[in-house]
C-alpha cells in the first residue's frame, strides 16, 4: 500500500474494477432483455402456427397466384398461355380463366391489380415450401429494429417492451397468420425501418459511417414496404421530413453527408417505382387498380370516425398506452423545457422523438380515415383494421415509453413490462379468434 492510500481506499474496488462490473451487469441485462424479446416473438409464432392456414378473402387468392407465378419464372405480366399454366399448377379448375382480382393490361397481358411488392418478398419462401414463415421472417426483422431503436431511446427494458407490445396485438396475430397477405409484412418492414432509423439518429457517439449505413437500412425497409403497399408513401414521407428537421435543428449531430445518402436512397427508390409502373402499367403514376376503384374523400372522415375506433381498440389496445404517452410527454416538456441539466434535455429529446414517431402513425391513419370503402357499416374488424396495421410499430414504440416510465428499481420496470405484455397477449389471442369468427372464418387447430 502506498503512503498516500488510506486503509479504506485499499479495500474499495478501483475505477477499472467498477467499469468492468458495470459492463458485466450491462451485458447480463442486455442478454436477459433480448431473451424476453425472443420469447415474445416466439409466442407470436406459436399462436400463429398453431392455427391451420386458410384463404380468408379473395385478396389472399390474388396474391397467391402472383407468388406462384414468380416461382414459375413469370415475374411481371402473364400471357394467356401462362395464365392457363398457372391455373393448372394451382389446380383451381378454371383453366384459361383470369384469376380473381387480376386485370388485363393494354398489351393484352395479365397482372394482379394488387401492388406488386409482396409477391417478390414471399416467392422464395413459396419455392422452399415454407410460405407460412414468410410473414414471420419479416416480423423477426421488425422485432430486431424495434429492439435496438427502443433500447437506445428508452434504456433498459425499452426494447423488450416495444417488441412485446408489437407481437401481442390482435392485429399482428391476425395478419401474421395470413400467409398470402402482405399486411403483416409491410407493417413489419416499417417497424424495422423506424426502429433502425431511431437508433441511427440517437446514436450520436457512434461513427458517422455506422449511422449512415444503419439509416440506409432503415430507409430501405420503409421503401420496400412502400413497394408492397403504395399508400405507405405517407410514412416514407414522414421519415424524410423527420430526418431533415433533425439535421436542421442540429439536435443529434447528423452530418450533412449522411443526410444526403439517406435522401438519395429515397430519390432512387421513387424513380425506380415510377419506371416500374410506366413499364408495367403504362404510366409512372398508374397502378393495377382501375380509375375510381380506390377513392378517398373528406366526406368519409366522419363516418369512419364513428365506425373504425371500436375495431382498432379490439385489434390493438396498446394504442391507449401510446396516446397517454404522447399527452404525458407533451405536458412533461411544457413543465421542463426551460430546465437545465439532464431532466430538461431528456424532456426535449422525448418530445422530438415522440413527434417524429407519431407523425408516421397519424399520417397513415389520417389517410385511411378518408377511405370511402371502410364507411360501409357491414364491414367487420378484420376487413377494416388491415389498412391501419402499418402504424403498429410506431404505436408500440410510444406505448413502450409509458410502460417503462414506472418509477423505482430496474427489476420493477421489467416485472411491469412482463405483466402488461402477458395480459395483452391474452387480449390479442381473444381478438385474433373473435375477429375471424365475426368474418365467418372459424379458426381451427
Amino acid at each position: 500500500m502506498s503512503a498516500s492510500t488510506s486503509p479504506d481506499e485499499a479495500i474499495l474496488p478501483g475505477r477499472a474494477d467498477l467499469a468492468a462490473l458495470g459492463t458485466s451487469r450491462g451485458i447480463r441485462g442486455l442478454c436477459m432483455e433480448a431473451t424476453l424479446a425472443v420469447a415474445a416473438f416466439a409466442t407470436l409464432c406459436v399462436v400463429v402456427l398453431s392455427v391451420a392456414p386458410q384463404i380468408a378473402e379473395p385478396d389472399d387468392g390474388a396474391y397467391h397466384h402472383s407468388i406462384v407465378a414468380i416461382t414459375l419464372g413469370n415475374y411481371l405480366t402473364l400471357s394467356n398461355a401462362q395464365v392457363s399454366a398457372l391455373e393448372a399448377k394451382l389446380g383451381d379448375g378454371g383453366i384459361g380463366q383470369v384469376p380473381n382480382q387480376w386485370v388485363e393490361l393494354a398489351n393484352g397481358r395479365y397482372i394482379s391489380e394488387k401492388d406488386p411488392g409482396y409477391p417478390f418478398l414471399a416467392a422464395p419462401f413459396q419455392a422452399l415450401g415454407i410460405i407460412r414463415w414468410a410473414p414471420l421472417f419479416y416480423g423477426a426483422l421488425a422485432c430486431l429494429g424495434l429492439f435496438i431503436g427502443a433500447r437506445r431511446w428508452l434504456g433498459r427494458f425499452g426494447g423488450f417492451t416495444a417488441v412485446g407490445l408489437y407481437c401481442s396485438s390482435g392485429a399482428a396475430l391476425a395478419f401474421a397468420w395470413r400467409d398470402y397477405m402482405p399486411t403483416f409484412t409491410d407493417a413489419s418492414l416499417i417497424a424495422a425501418g423506424t426502429g433502425t432509423l431511431l437508433w441511427a439518429v440517437l446514436a450520436t457517439e457512434t461513427s458517422s459511417r455506422r449511422r449512415t449505413w444503419a439509416g440506409l437500412a432503415g430507409f430501405a425497409a420503409i421503401e420496400i414496404a412502400t413497394f408492397v403497399r403504395y399508400t405507405n408513401i405517407v410514412i416514407l414521407g414522414s421519415a424524410v421530413v423527420a430526418v431533415i428537421v433533425v439535421w436542421r435543428l442540429r439536435a443529434a449531430g447528423l452530418p450533412v453527408r449522411t443526410l444526403c445518402w439517406w435522401l438519395a436512397s429515397v430519390a432512387i427508390f421513387g424513380a425506380g417505382v415510377a419506371i416500374f409502373d410506366d413499364l408495367v402499367y403504362g404510366g409512372p403514376l398508374t397502378t393495377g387498380y382501375q380509375p375510381g376503384e380506390v377513392t378517398f374523400g373528406l366526406g368519409a372522415v366522419g363516418p369512419n370516425l364513428r365506425i373504425v375506433p371500436p375495431h382498432l381498440m379490439q385489434a390493438m389496445p396498446m394504442l391507449v398506452f401510446a396516446l397517454i404517452a404522447l399527452a404525458w410527454i407533451l405536458v412533461r416538456w411544457l413543465v421542463l423545457h426551460r430546465a437545465d441539466g439532464q431532466a430538461g434535455a431528456v424532456a426535449r429529446r422525448d418530445l422530438w422523438v415522440s413527434l417524429a414517431v407519431a407523425a408516421s402513425w397519424f399520417a397513415i391513419w389520417g389517410l385511411y380515415s378518408a377511405y370511402t370503402w371502410t364507411v360501409d357499416p357491414t364491414n367487420v374488424a378484420v376487413q377494416i383494421v388491415r389498412f391501419y396495421v402499418p402504424a403498429i410499430g410506431a404505436i408500440s414504440l410510444l406505448g413502450a415509453w409509458l410502460v417503462t416510465r414506472i418509477p423505482g428499481r430496474a427489476w420493477l420496470a421489467g416485472l411491469t413490462s412482463t405483466a402488461v405484455i402477458a395480459a395483452l397477449f391474452g387480449l390479442g389471442v381473444w381478438a385474433f379468434h373473435a375477429m375471424y369468427a365475426a368474418f365467418s372464418v372459424p379458426l381451427g387447430g
